[in-house]
């Protein structure tokens, strides 16, 4: 049961991540406010702005969500 669990979140994970990079390439081709995916790039601005505005703790907190990502399994 936990691998069925860990197999659906790995796969939504991967969805979620394709649709992040649909929107990027979207609001990057027809403009900032699109009607579905909204300001998506704002967002990663703002993000990164916060992690750079946090000096080293941004920077712990961003090679921790990569490592996440990096670790990722769907079998």
């Amino acid at each position: 049961m936990l691998n069925s669990v860990k197999h659906w979140v790995g796969a939504l994970t991967e969805v979620g991540l394709m649709l992040l990079a649909l929107a990027i390439v979207a609001a990057l081709l027809v403009g900032q406010n699109l009607p579905f995916f909204g300001s998506v790039t704002a967002n990663i601005i703002a993000f990164i702005k916060d992690l750079g505005a946090n000096g080293l703790v941004g920077l712990i907190a961003l090679g921790f969500i990569l490592w996440l990502f990096s670790k990722r399994n769907l079998a």
